[in-house]
């Protein structure tokens, strides 16, 4: 590695920004994104199987509706605990230090759940797996935001969810068609293992990845993030030294040794980022995470309702890669607020159907609209905040998310029960129509800027 000489002087937060701003996008940063968008994929994979594998269980470990809920809801509560506790480390230690802890622990956990004894067993440790996986999405927000050049970080982010987002087909898939036992074991189990031997694999890849120099810069670290930039340039190439470009002057909140989230000038972005994360899971978890349980209640059968989820699942892909040619040709605030209106509007098309076809194409379309809302949404909020506590508000705010989709199995399985699905999904609709006027009101814009002039 290159090191910085000892009477050189030490780069800038400008100077580091600005020269991994103009990187050449090409396969240093495709080989990033495919890295990081993998370890995505086992964060969905572990998502759509607490779903996925209610039917696949022994019958008296799900009799109930609580039951249910708190096998849903376990993994959910602990990475509300885990994207509290972890992600201000990432602030601290380092986005790379703590990518490696959450895998180790995610597949360690996961291998022990695929041995689960009983219910309660399988509860307990999809709540300690939800730990290990709380601050995997935060991370991964903030350490591509600071990694992509503004041009082309809306199309890049979203590619690394598309790859991440392949997880849920391919979970549904395998939950669909694998036999219910083999080998001796049932196939929810062989699910688990299959997540937990992924996760080393990715694990062992990680280990190559590059601590960010933005990082590196805001902890004080110049000459470290110096070395690991010339590490990237060597990599990816770059343009000549001398060469600058006129940018915007950074933001009075990026140049605060101690930012703080809950005073002028973040406040604001403060309540706007806890209001996307707090409302718009409604959508992705509320419309598509449920569904199948609301085609119980419509009168199909089980092995219709996981077909159908393998089915809408290619949704999940499908609005990634929508996304990749319009999130840097369309301001991200404005995708957030479209999308976001579309899932209401089209959930509830789902929630009144009664006809298989018209359940086929709401669901399809709520998916891949959810999934165009979650992601631009998390792009752009990691986007709003300094590289000093850009972790830990990302965390934060997600944790609301984990606390929505923890408290949602209960409450929207009782209003399904009480009302139907067509209230149900009434009622989720406003919520997101909430979250979208709020980006509205609030929202900055973000395209094509370089962070600390945001």
């Amino acid at each position: 590695m290159t090191k910085t000489s000892p009477g050189a002087q030490a780069p800038s937060a400008g100077a580091i920004a600005a020269r991994l701003d103009h990187l050449p996008v090409g396969r240093w940063h495709r080989g990033l994104v495919t890295v990081v968008g993998l370890g995505c994929f086992f964060n969905f994979f572990e998502v759509a199987v607490g779903v996925l594998m209610i039917p696949l269980l022994p019958a008296d470990w799900v009799a109930t509706t609580l039951d249910k809920s708190l096998v849903i809801g376990s993994t959910f509560v602990g990475e509300l605990l885990g994207a509290v506790a972890l992600t201000p480390l990432a602030d601290r230690f380092g986005r790379r230090r703590m990518f490696q802890l959450n895998l180790v622990g995610y597949a360690a956990l996961a291998l022990a759940c695929a041995f689960a004894a009983d219910a309660t067993a399988l509860i307990v440790l999809r709540f300690l797996i939800g730990i290990g996986l709380g601050a995997e999405l935060a991370l991964v927000d903030a350490y591509l935001t600071e990694l992509l050049p503004p041009t082309h970080r809306g199309r890049l982010m979203a590619r690394a969810y598309a790859t991440g987002m392949l997880a849920v087909p391919v979970a549904g898939a395998l939950a669909a068609l694998l036999p219910h036992s083999f080998w001796g074991a049932s196939s929810w189990r062989w699910l688990l293992v299959l997540s937990a031997t992924g996760a080393v694999v990715i694990w062992l890849l990680r280990r190559r990845l590059p601590e960010s120099p933005r990082w590196l810069v805001a902890r004080g670290r110049p000459g470290d993030a110096e070395n690991a930039l010339a590490a990237i340039e060597s990599q990816a190439g770059r343009h000549s030294p001398g060469e600058t470009d006129d940018d915007p002057p950074p933001r009075p909140h990026h140049s605060q040794p101690h930012p703080r989230l809950l005073r002028p000038p973040l406040l604001g972005r403060t309540v706007l980022a806890c209001l996307i994360e707090l409302l718009g899971p409604v959508g992705f978890y509320g419309f598509a995470s449920i569904a199948p349980l609301v085609l119980l209640d419509k009168g199909f059968g089980v092995v219709e309702s996981l077909g159908y989820s393998a089915l809408t699942a290619l949704g999940y892909p499908l609005g990634a890669l929508l996304l990749m040619p319009l999130a840097d040709r369309f301001q991200r605030r404005t995708l957030t607020i479209v999308s976001s209106s579309g899932v209401a509007l089209v959930g509830i098309v789902f929630g009144m159907a009664e006809s298989a076809w018209l359940i086929v194409a709401a669901g399809a379309t709520t998916t891949v609209l959810s999934v165009v809302q979650a992601t631009v949404s998390r792009t752009y909020s990691a986007e709003l905040f300094p590289t000093a506590v850009r972790s830990t508000i990302i965390g934060r705010s997600y944790a609301l998310s984990r606390l929505v989709a923890a408290v949602l199995p209960f409450a929207a399985l009782s209003v399904l029960a009480a009302l139907g699905a067509t209230m149900l999904y009434l009622l989720c609709a406003a919520l997101v129509m909430a979250m979208s006027l709020s980006v509205a009101v609030l929202g900055p814009t973000t395209n094509a800027t370089r962070l600390e002039a945001i």
